[in-house]
C-alpha cells in the first residue's frame, strides 16, 4: 500500500513527553555502558519500564537482554520483531558532553544506547496503541547482549528461541554518514561476513648466520602475511570481497637469532555469503601451502564470527515505506555495503529481516564522528525518526489502515 507522509496518515507518533523521556534514558545509558554479556545495569532498567507500561518482559537466560510481545500472539500469522543491542565497547570516551561515560574506558561508541532507546520508545508507543484496541497484530521487542563478542549474542539468543513466533525482523543501525531524519537502505548484502584468524609457526630456530640449516621463521610469517591474501584472490569470485587483513605479527626477540615462534592474527571479511561459507577451507589450504614451502609447521584458528546481513526485498520495502509515510521519499536514501560485521546475520538465518542504517549526523555538520572512536556521539533527533519508523512498519506490516 502507498502512503503520503505525515502524521495524519499513520498513528504511532512520538509525543513531546515520552521524547523528552527517552533522551534522557538513552543518556542514562550512555553514562553507564556495560560490556557484551555484562548488561545488568541496562537490562533491568528496561524491564524496569516496560514492567511501568503494563508490559511483561521476559530476560533471556544470561540474565542480560529481554524479549517482550506487545499483545498476545495466538498462534496465527508470525510477529514482526524489532530488534536492539545492548552491549558498549571497551574505549574510552573522549567526548565533553554532560552524559559523558562514567566507566573508564567503557564508552557507547557504536549507537547501541540509541538503538535500545529507539526500540523501548517504539514498544512504549505501540504498548498504548494496543491498549485503546488500535493495533492489529503483537509485535515483538527483542534486545540482544553481547553483539560486539564473536560470534556475536544473536547466536545465544536464537538458541534461547527468541524467533519462535517471528516471521520477518528488523533493525536500524547508526550510520555518521547519514543526516538526522534519514535512513539509508539497500536490498540484499548491507554488511560483511567477519571472522577471526590467528596463526601460529614453528620451526627449530637457530643463528641469522646460517638460515640455510634452519627454518626462518621470521620470512615465513612476512610471506604468509603477504601471500595469502593474494592467494585467495586468485580462488575465489573477486566479486565476493573475501580479503584477510592483519592486525598483528609477533617473532622474535633478537636480531642475530631465528625464532622458534611466530605468531599472526588479523580479520576475514566477505560480501557474500557463499563464499563465507568456503573461507575456512581456503585459508587453511593457502596457510598450509606458503608454511610448507618454507618449511614452517603451520596450526589455524579460524573463529567463526558473523556472516554478511542480507536485507530481504520485501522487509526492505516495508521499511521504505515506513519511511516514506513517516517523511517522505527524500528521507530514504540508498546506501552502500559495508565492510564492517553485524550478528543481526543471525536472526537472518531464520527468518527475512532488514536493516536500515539510521542518520545521526547533525545536518551540515562537517565532522565525521566515525563508528567505534571515542568521540562517537549522535544528534538525538534520530530518536524520533528511528521510533515512528518502528512504529509505522509494525502499523503497515499488520495491515493497518
Amino acid at each position: 500500500m502507498s502512503r503520503e507522509p505525515g502524521s495524519a496518515t499513520l498513528p504511532g507518533t512520538l509525543s513531546s513527553a515520552l521524547r523528552d523521556e527517552l533522551i534522557a534514558f538513552r543518556r542514562d545509558l550512555h553514562m553507564h555502558p556495560e560490556l557484551g554479556n555484562q548488561e545488568f545495569r541496562t537490562t533491568a532498567a528496561l524491564k524496569a519500564r516496560l514492567e511501568a507500561a503494563g508490559l511483561a518482559p521476559r530476560v533471556l537466560p544470561g540474565g542480560t537482554g529481554l524479549i517482550c510481545d506487545i499483545g498476545t500472539y495466538d498462534g496465527g500469522r508470525p510477529m514482526l520483531a524489532v530488534r536492539a543491542d545492548l552491549d558498549a565497547l571497551p574505549i574510552p570516551d573522549a567526548k565533553t558532553v554532560a552524559y559523558r561515560s562514567t566507566v573508564p574506558n567503557r564508552a557507547h561508541a557504536c549507537g547501541h544506547d540509541v538503538h535500545t532507546t529507539t526500540v523501548l520508545g517504539a514498544g512504549l508507543v505501540l504498548a498504548e496503541m494496543e491498549r485503546e484496541g488500535r493495533l492489529p497484530r503483537p509485535v515483538r521487542l527483542l534486545f540482544q547482549p553481547a553483539e560486539e563478542v564473536l560470534p556475536g549474542g544473536a547466536a545465544d539468543a536464537v538458541a534461547a528461541g527468541v524467533l519462535d513466533g517471528v516471521g520477518r525482523i528488523i533493525a536500524v543501525h547508526c550510520d555518521p554518514k547519514v543526516d538526522a531524519g534519514k535512513i539509508g537502505l539497500r536490498t540484499g548484502p548491507i554488511t560483511s561476513a567477519c571472522d577471526r584468524l590467528e596463526i601460529t609457526l614453528d620451526g627449530p630456530g637457530g643463528h641469522t648466520a646460517r638460515p640455510h640449516l634452519t627454518t626462518d621463521l621470521v620470512t615465513a610469517a612476512a610471506r604468509i602475511a603477504t601471500d595469502v591474501p593474494a592467494v585467495l584472490a586468485r580462488r575465489v569470485d573477486a566479486r565476493s570481497g573475501l580479503s584477510v587483513t592483519w592486525g598483528r605479527i609477533e617473532a622474535g626477540h633478537a636480531p642475530n637469532v631465528i625464532p622458534q615462534h611466530a605468531e599472526l592474527s588479523g580479520t576475514v571479511r566477505c560480501l557474500d555469503l557463499p563464499a563465507w561459507r568456503d573461507a575456512p577451507d581456503l585459508v587453511h589450504a593457502a596457510v598450509d601451502e606458503i608454511a610448507t614451502l618454507h618449511r614452517a609447521k603451520s596450526t589455524v584458528n579460524y573463529v567463526r564470527g558473523v556472516p554478511p546481513v542480507v536485507n530481504d526485498h520485501m522487509v526492505a520495502e516495508l521499511l521504505r515505506e515506513a519511511m516514506t509515510a513517516r517523511c517522505g521519499v527524500d528521507s530514504v536514501e540508498d546506501t552502500e555495503q559495508s565492510l564492517g560485521g553485524e550478528d543481526f546475520s543471525w536472526y537472518l538465518e531464520h527468518v527475512p529481516g532488514a536493516m536500515a542504517r539510521l542518520g545521526v549526523r547533525t545536518p551540515g555538520d562537517p565532522r565525521v564522528r566515525d563508528l567505534h572512536a571515542g568521540d562517537f556521539d549522535v544528534d538525538e533527533r534520530c530518536i524520533r525518526t528511528a521510533v515512528e519508523l518502528f512504529t509505522a512498519a509494525a502499523l503497515i506490516d499488520a495491515g493497518a489502515s
